[in-house]
């Protein structure tokens, strides 16, 4: 018992860390985008170049871990790699539409059915099962996320497709990343170092126009300074940490786990923006905050309860393998005060 102890410490550890540098990153990177790109800070309103630019430093990175053997290459089909390429990239289109042409309540609501779609789409494709603890903790989750981050909701015909276009793809991405690895045996980094030179491209190529058409204003009419450089570096710096984060949690935990851990950032989004930029921080906000945080606690007691001995798993294959059950864990996802940057950073 004393050598198993042992060896699960480290694993503890590691998900700690792993989990530790994508709410840093994450939140780091959306304090850095809202000083980029609000109105008080540079305006510098681009936020799919500045994905291609995030996707462009993460893939010189993968180059030179690659030339200098620090990390090894395995063999994935390139077809498959441009097929999650689209999708990611769909992804991010249709988020940036979705914050263009919803209301920030609807936009919540849509980012909150992510959770939902997902559970679905795993059940459908991977055949996975879910306790009666578990979805009651999303449910929980659910509700004290929207609390903290829902206003007022109003809907029309493109940003209802618009958003629906970017929840399906989104979650079929975030299922694809676990799904690639285990597939071909690849690590984290190792998969986004072949996915990042292909979505950087397709990014910085259409990336101009999709934000014309959300900004009205072409990026090369748009007036540089050493301060607006800068930030771009520091949020790209971030970036990779981010991407690399992003690849190594789903990799470890589920994507449903993933959706549900998010939510921790919620609260760091929240509190930051309160201290470093005078939002308002409201009753309604901290209730929120309180449910989705008690709701985490019942994630992690149900999955905790479902890894004990005796206590029957899944009796089909989910999209975990065993060794990446016994690293879930707990967090949060972004808020509504930042939704106008959130999404410069790759899907957080």
């Amino acid at each position: 018992m004393e050598g198993l102890s042992q060896k699960k410490s480290p694993a503890a550890v590691s998900d700690v860390g792993a989990w530790a540098m994508n709410v840093i990153s994450s939140v780091g990177i959306i304090m850095a985008n809202k000083q980029l790109m609000s109105t008080a800070g540079y305006a510098f309103s681009f936020a799919t170049t500045l994905t291609g630019f995030h996707f462009a430093v993460t893939a010189l990175v993968g180059f030179v871990s690659n030339a200098s053997g620090y990390s090894a290459s395995k063999q994935v089909p390139f077809w498959e790699l441009l097929w999650f390429s689209i999708v990611a990239n769909v992804s991010i289109t249709a988020m940036n539409f979705s914050l263009m042409l919803n209301s920030v309540g609807f936009y919540q609501i849509s980012k909150l059915s992510m959770i939902p779609v997902v559970c679905v789409m795993e059940w459908i494709i991977n055949n996975k099962k879910y306790s009666k603890e578990v979805k009651m903790s999303v449910v929980v989750v659910v509700i004290g996320v929207g609390v903290c981050t829902v206003t007022d909701v109003k809907v029309n015909l493109k940003g209802f497709i618009c958003a629906c276009l970017a929840v399906l793809s989104t979650s079929f991405q975030q299922i694809s990343i676990g799904s690639l690895q285990k597939k071909h045996s690849v690590g984290s980094f190792e998969l986004l170092s072949k996915t990042a030179p292909i979505q950087a491209v397709s990014l910085l190529i259409f990336g101009p126009f999709i934000d014309y058409c959300l900004s009205g204003i072409f990026i090369m009419n748009y007036q540089m300074s050493s301060g607006v450089i800068a930030f771009i570096l520091l949020s790209c710096s971030l970036a990779v940490f981010c991407n690399i984060s992003q690849y190594l949690c789903i990799g470890r935990f589920s994507a449903v786990s993933f959706q549900v851990l998010g939510h921790m950032k919620t609260v760091c989004v929240l509190t930051l923006g309160w201290l470093l930029f005078d939002s308002e921080l409201t009753f309604k906000n901290i209730m929120g905050m309180i449910i989705a945080v008690v709701g985490m606690v019942i994630y992690s007691w149900a999955v905790e309860a479902e890894k004990q001995p005796g206590k029957p798993l899944s009796n089909s294959k989910t999209s975990l393998t065993e060794e990446e059950i016994n690293l879930l864990k707990v967090g949060l996802d972004t808020s509504a005060t930042v939704k106008d940057v959130e999404h410069a950073a790759t899907k957080l």
